[in-house]
Order: C-alpha cells, then sequence, then structure tokens
C-alpha cells in the first residue's frame, strides 16, 4: 500500500499561516499532541469498559520521548490507533475542514489560544515546530494493518504500510532549525509541567534516579541503593476530581503546596463541584493576602478536562476573585475564541454568577459557624469581602452580613451591629450617624484619643481599597455619614445642638486670626477661630474630609487621578477658649505675638509628622530659647 496525495484544501498557504500566528505561543504543539494521545487512550479505556474492545489494555502510559542527534520529538500512546483510511479522514479532511474559514477569521490573531482547537487544528501545532512530521498507527480493531503518513508542511501528503507491532499512535516531530531549542531535556520537563501535570492518563519523559532500600549492613542499619525508574510527569487524579468527602485537610493542602510551593499555607478553600447547567470542578484557595493588593493576581489556573490553559482568568472568575489561588476545569468555558465572546458567552456568565455565590456561601458559614475564628482571619479576608462589595450589588447584599468593621480597640462589629453601637451617641443634630475612621492610628493618635474623651468610637480602615469601601457604604447606609477623624476637629465631625461657645469677643476672635495667618504665612493653610472645649489642643491642623478622601482614592486609582495632583490645603482651627489662645492674645508685642502663635502652629504640625527640614530645625531652636 503506498499512497500521495493532497489535502483537500482550498487555501494552499495553511502552514505558514500556522506558524506566523502561532509563533509566539509554539510550546503549546506539545500540550496539544500530548491532549491527542491522551483522548485516544480513555477512548480505548472507554470502549474496554463497554465491552466492546476484549483485548488485553495493558500498560497505556503515554511516552514523550526526544533524540538530540537525530533533531526528533516523539509521542507515543497506546490507545485506539488509526487505520490508514481513519487517517485520510481525521488528519487530511477532519483538521483542515474550516481551514478557509479560519484564514479569513485569524489573520489578525495574536493569542494562539484564539485558534488551536477552533478549526481542528491542533494536530497541526506540530508544524509550527517541525519541518516533517510522521506518523505510525496501528488500530485497535481486529485485522486491522498498520499504517505511515508523512507530510513535510505543505499539503502534499504519503501514506504507506506501517511497521508498527502494538495498538496505538506514534507520532515524530522532526525538528526545524528555529525551534531547536525544544531538543532539550529541561525545555520539555517544564513544558510537560506546565500543561500536563494532571492529565489523567500516566505521561512518561525519560527516567530518574530514586534511592531504595537495600538490606542491612553489618550494623543492621538500612542500605540504599540508586536505581532509574520511569519519570512519571503528572498526577492523573488531582483532587479537584475527587468528591469532597474523600477528602481531608491535608490533602487540600499538600495541592496548594504543589502548586505554590513559595506561600504560605491558605486560609481556607471551597470545592467546587456543578454538572448542571455546566460542567465545573476546582477548588479555590483563600491566601494571606494582606495589603498585597496587586502581588496575588493570575494565580488560578484554567483547565479543560485536566488541561492547563491558561492562568488569565479575568472574564470567568468575577474581578474581586482574582486575588484567589487555586484551579477550575470546565469543559463548558470556549477556550479557543477571543475574549470578547468570552464575556458574551452564556456559560461563562453563569460560570462566573455560580463562583460569587459560593464565595459568598462559604464565607457566611465560616462567619455562623465559629466567629470567633473568622475574625481572626479577617485581617486577610476583609480586602476579598470588601473588593466584592464594591464591585457587585449582589455580593454586597450578602456580604453586608458578614463583612466586619473593626475599631481602634481591635474589636469587631457587623455592619448592622456598629449602627446599633454608635446611633445614640453618634448621631448629629440633623440626625446623620456618624462613623469615624482612622487610616492610621498611630499618625491619628490625638484626633482618636479626643473622639475617645466624647465617648465616640473610632474605626480603623486602613487597607489599599478603604477609600472605596466608604464610599460604597455611604451609598447604601441611609442616613450615615463617614468622616476621618483628623478631617475636623471633634465638635465639627458630629455637630451636636450644645456646641461650645467662644469665650473670645468678634474683635479678639479677629486679632488672632491675624496673628496666626502672618505667623504662618502661607495661603494653603486657611485659619478658623472656634469655641472648643478647653482641653482640646490650641491649634489643630485637618483637611476637609472631601478632599482627603478623593485623594486617598487617587492613590489607588478609581478615576480621582486630578485630585492626587491638586495641591494640599489645610484648615487650621484655633481654639479660642484655650489658655493660650488667652496669652498670645495678652503677649506684649507683635513678635511676641507671632513667635507664640508659631510655636502652637509648629507643634500641631509636629503632632502630624508634618514638620521637617527647615521649618523643623527652626522649631527645635526656637524651643531651646524659650526653655
Amino acid at each position: 500500500m503506498q499512497e500521495k496525495g493532497t489535502i483537500s484544501i482550498h487555501t494552499e498557504n495553511i502552514f505558514p499561516i500556522i506558524k506566523k500566528f502561532l509563533y509566539s505561543d509554539n510550546e503549546i504543539f506539545l500540550r496539544e499532541l500530548v491532549s491527542n494521545a491522551v483522548d485516544a487512550t480513555q477512548k480505548i479505556k472507554r470502549l474496554a469498559q463497554l465491552g466492546q474492545y476484549s483485548g488485553e489494555l495493558g500498560d497505556i502510559t503515554v511516552e514523550v520521548s526526544f533524540d538530540k542527534e537525530k533533531k526528533t520529538i516523539t509521542i507515543a500512546d497506546k490507545g485506539l490507533g488509526m487505520t490508514a483510511e481513519e487517517i485520510k479522514k481525521y488528519i487530511n479532511q477532519i483538521a483542515f475542514s474550516g481551514a478557509t474559514e479560519f484564514v479569513e477569521k485569524f489573520k489578525d490573531a495574536k493569542d494562539a489560544n484564539e485558534i488551536i482547537g477552533k478549526f481542528g487544528l491542533g494536530f497541526y501545532s506540530a508544524f509550527m515546530v517541525a519541518h516533517r512530521v510522521d506518523i505510525h498507527s496501528l488500530s485497535y480493531q481486529e485485522g486491522a494493518e498498520p499504517a505511515k503518513w508523512t507530510c513535510d508542511g505543505s499539503t502534499s501528503f504519503e501514506i504507506s504500510a506501517g511497521d508498527r507491532t502494538e495498538r496505538g499512535t506514534e507520532i515524530t516531530l522532526h525538528i526545524n532549525e528555529e525551534s531547536e531549542e525544544f531538543l532539550d531535556k529541561w525545555k520539555l520537563q517544564e513544558i510537560l509541567d506546565k500543561y500536563c501535570k494532571f492529565l489523567p492518563v500516566p505521561i512518561k519523559f525519560e527516567t530518574k534516579t530514586e534511592s531504595v532500600e537495600d538490606g542491612k549492613d553489618d550494623e543492621g542499619k538500612t542500605k540504599y541503593k540508586s536505581v532509574e525508574v520511569d519519570n512519571i510527569i503528572n498526577t492523573t487524579e488531582p483532587i479537584w476530581t475527587k468528591s469532597p468527602s474523600d477528602l481531608k485537610d491535608e490533602d487540600y493542602l499538600s495541592f496548594y503546596k504543589e502548586l505554590y510551593p513559595m506561600s504560605e499555607d491558605p486560609l481556607f478553600w471551597i470545592h467546587l463541584n456543578v454538572d448542571y447547567p455546566f460542567n465545573l470542578t476546582g477548588v479555590l484557595y483563600f491566601p494571606k493576602v494582606k495589603n498585597e493588593f496587586e502581588l496575588q493576581r493570575n494565580k488560578i489556573k484554567l483547565f479543560s478536562r485536566q488541561v492547563f490553559i491558561t492562568d488569565e482568568v479575568k472574564d470567568i472568575v468575577p474581578e474581586f476573585l482574582m486575588l484567589l489561588h487555586g484551579v477550575i476545569d470546565s469543559p463548558d468555558i470556549p477556550l479557543n475564541v477571543s475574549r470578547s465572546f468570552l464575556q458574551a458567552d452564556g456559560n461563562v456568565k453563569k460560570i462566573n454568577s455560580y463562583i460569587t455565590k459560593k464565595v459568598a456561601d462559604k464565607l457566611a458559614e465560616l462567619f455562623k459557624k465559629d466567629r470567633t475564628s473568622y475574625e481572626s482571619k479577617w485581617s486577610d479576608i476583609g480586602l476579598f469581602v470588601k473588593y466584592g462589595m464594591i464591585s457587585e450589588d449582589k455580593f454586597y447584599d450578602k456580604g453586608k452580613d458578614f463583612a466586619l468593621l473593626t475599631n481602634t480597640k481591635g474589636e469587631h462589629f457587623t455592619i448592622a451591629e456598629y449602627q446599633e453601637k454608635v446611633k445614640a451617641n453618634q448621631t448629629d443634630k440633623d440626625g446623620q450617624a456618624i462613623f469615624l475612621y482612622s487610616t492610621d492610628a498611630e499618625k491619628q493618635d490625638a484626633f482618636i484619643q479626643s473622639a475617645n474623651k466624647k465617648d465616640y468610637d473610632v474605626l480603623v480602615l486602613d487597607s489599599p481599597i478603604d477609600s472605596h469601601f466608604i464610599n460604597n457604604l455611604e451609598q447604601k447606609l441611609e442616613k450615615t455619614s463617614l468622616k476621618r477623624v483628623d478631617a475636623d476637629v471633634v465638635d465639627k465631625l458630629i455637630k451636636k445642638d450644645d456646641a461650645t461657645a467662644n469665650v473670645l469677643t468678634e474683635d479678639q476672635s479677629k486679632a488672632v486670626k491675624e496673628i496666626f495667618e502672618k505667623a504662618i504665612g502661607n495661603q494653603s493653610y486657611s485659619v478658623e477661630v472656634e469655641g472648643l472645649s478647653p482641653d482640646e489642643l490650641p491649634v489643630t491642623i485637618t483637611m476637609e474630609e472631601f478632599m482627603r478622601r478623593m485623594k486617598d482614592m487617587a492613590q489607588t486609582g478609581g478615576g480621582m487621578g486630578f485630585y492626587g495632583a491638586m495641591p494640599d490645603s489645610y484648615k487650621v482651627a484655633i481654639n479660642g477658649n484655650h489658655k493660650v489662645i488667652d496669652k498670645i492674645l495678652k503677649a506684649e508685642g507683635e513678635e511676641t505675638q507671632a513667635k507664640l502663635a508659631k510655636q502652637a502652629f509648629d507643634l500641631a504640625m509636629l503632632s502630624q509628622g508634618m514638620l521637617s527640614g527647615k521649618d523643623l530645625t527652626e522649631f527645635v531652636k526656637r524651643s531651646v530659647d524659650m526653655i
């Protein structure tokens, strides 16, 4: 038997197009060919189970090998095998049935995953790295003859009688000059580890040395010897393919270590398993993230039937859960099309919603089951929860019951509990509940103590997205306002009917204002003389809440960049009821008044860490002189 022919294809330049458009991802040839070998192996196993194949299955390991001298890479399986007619049908015809459409549609393609598989081109990805491909195959069917197929990367092929004696298929790639980097053990091992680590059929690549027991020595100690064993590169039954009831915590933790060897143990995990209205399995882990907001992304790996596809899962996993780690496996995700199509796909939207719901349910369950344990993990999971509440209304509706607000004393409250806690004391004269918060408890300590004197509670909101979370809460909660504790003097943050009167006359207040404006000499500081408690500081420097918040949001991104570029402007509140102000008013001579005013102002600056350089040097010198 010998036959030459032309692959039935309208466009003769299909191979250059494959090479050109897929070149940046040429390593996926190995993923495609090994996946095909695994499919063929699983099919023979299925036929045996159904009683449609009565022969011995024997060893069904897929083997990948290479020969540096001959410049070949070979992928061999013991699967179904093909007859000459089947090779013509599956390799020559079906694989190219969509070739013309492919050429038209993907002229401008940049991503190999847009193409591979979509038009049955998986096998032909071999021509990205090979100038010739040989197939040797023997079908499982009784009386089948072995067949050989050869193609040199043009549309011509040759089929002849083969010499294979056992069931299965062997594909040999004669590597082209540009792709000789793949004729390297470590390069091939790396690609197999990346794409094939969890395929359901054993895959052998080379051998490895293992140490095994070899009796006892004269002193009765165990002896060991080195032996060469097959290097099986994959785990055929990863944990996401098993039932959660068959797994222990140690199984989940050791799998996590396998995926992320350098990471700390995760906080907890969610096992996904759904078969309607789509198929999806996987395990998602909550890592310890603290405030390292950007460092953790692209840690979820997407598989399709245990073949690794990508760690770009932006459309499948909700944006706020991109910080999770783990694995999602679904045959129902359209992998081989552009991302814009991915977003529009109905299954992708359903999967996205399902994952959101599962995460919300798990968090709610953990909160109800063991609140103390949940609170201890809040510093890690708070980022996920807040991000989710900001970005998805459905998640907010669930999240508001297990999102926690933490105060400066380290106490935790749900949103409803906190509303109840501050209702009586922190409602202003207009009926607005005021939540006070700090973004840096140490730096803002003076303001926090001032609030605590009035029995006001102060929250700590210091994560990268808290400026956005604060806005979100204000939109969702009725008659509630959040104010940073250093946005004004405490009496102005929560205005009451019984406001403290200013003991200074109008003329005295005007005089004090002028003294301070002259002493400060900076238009970025707007001076106001106010009636505050005599216990409060004589001078307090604040930035108005709106401006401060916009600047915070500008730092974390949120379309507020122009606020970040605006010059800082501060309010200087002079406490007209403080004895220091009285002393300044009564001081003899403008120079003494200015010196005292500048000292009081610099003390306020120092308390906020705003005094530096030349101003700090002058303040220290002035303080020494005054002592």
